[in-house]
């Protein structure tokens, strides 16, 4: 690729109308939706002679946007295809739970955390919970909860959940993109930390992101579509087997990979449980200090 490439920001429901991920990422950056609107974009911009890599801007909590986008650019024109590059998403679950571990060490420890995001599918709602969770266990708040934006329970519930279990104040710390508004009918203090990456910072991630995809394809030709094709393919529901527990396979649209469902696995502390959602192997970077198994930049 030569030197010059475009990078183009793929929203989904973390980022929500995409207008404060729009503000961070810089006029330089186009934000805009999979399908038919990430597919003008990028014919648009390789039509003006552009290399382009697009970056899925997901936190971890959207795997269904990185196969859609991959999806998408599969069906560019090849001519189209060849100098666009689709970077690894933007951040995974545990990319996320270090950056909220971290916000959180900025936020006295006497004031309850109420996680908020935007509301997604079941699974992806459910995964807030988990990082919630891990969030609170290995923290320094007593009092860890989570609210979605646009659906249940909302900011206002959580922070009425949030003061009946004796909180004195509340901090709203986003896991998304998008801030929350703070309720107006609050029975304690509220207050609102964020973004939860500085522009700054989302400007370090995404220049990780795009060395990374075009270091892959000048290296080793793969332009990141392939691989993508399958990253959501275990979410979705785990099923029960009859006797003897024998897995099965189910079928994918064209380019998605065949999967096995309901098997239990180790999540990044090392507790075996039962996760409808297996999420494939983390990028190989080098791991954060005092990251857990965060890969590459914290932030």
């Amino acid at each position: 690729m030569s030197e010059r490439c475009r990078v183009v920001a793929v929203r989904g429901h973390e980022a929500g109308s995409g207008q404060e991920l729009s503000e961070s990422a810089g006029p330089e950056v186009p934000v805009v939706g999979s399908g038919r609107e990430l597919f003008r974009c990028v014919s648009r911009l390789r039509g003006q002679g552009e290399q382009v890599c697009v970056v899925p801007m997901t936190l971890g909590r959207h795997p269904d946007l990185v196969a859609d986008t991959a999806r998408t650019l599969r069906a560019l024109p090849a001519g189209e295809r060849h100098g666009t590059v689709l970077a690894e998403p933007f951040g995974t679950s545990q990319h996320l739970v270090a950056w909220l571990r971290a916000a959180a060490g900025r936020i006295p420890a006497d004031s309850a955390l109420l996680l908020t995001a935007p509301s997604g599918d079941p699974f992806d709602d459910a995964e807030l919970y988990r990082l919630g969770s891990l969030v609170g266990r290995h923290g320094g708040h007593e009092l860890v909860e989570v609210a979605f934006l646009g659906g249940t329970p909302d900011p206002g519930e959580g922070v009425r959940r949030c003061a009946l279990l004796g909180a004195s104040a509340v901090t709203l710390l986003p896991a998304a993109f998008v801030p929350p508004e703070i309720p107006g009918d609050a029975r304690v203090p509220v207050h609102r930390h964020g973004p939860l990456l500085s522009p700054a910072a989302l400007a370090r991630v995404l220049a990780e992101r795009v060395a990374d995809a075009r270091h892959r394809w000048t290296e080793h030709g793969d332009d990141g579509v392939a691989a993508a094709l399958g990253y959501a393919d275990d979410h979705g529901y785990a099923h029960t087997h009859g006797p003897g527990g024998i897995g099965h396979e189910h079928g994918h649209e064209p380019g998605g990979i065949g999967h096995e469902h309901g098997h239990e696995h180790a999540h990044e502390h090392g507790h075996p449980h039962a996760h409808p959602r297996q999420h494939p192997p983390a990028p190989h970077h080098p791991p954060a200090p005092g990251a857990g198994q965060v890969n590459r930049s914290t932030a």
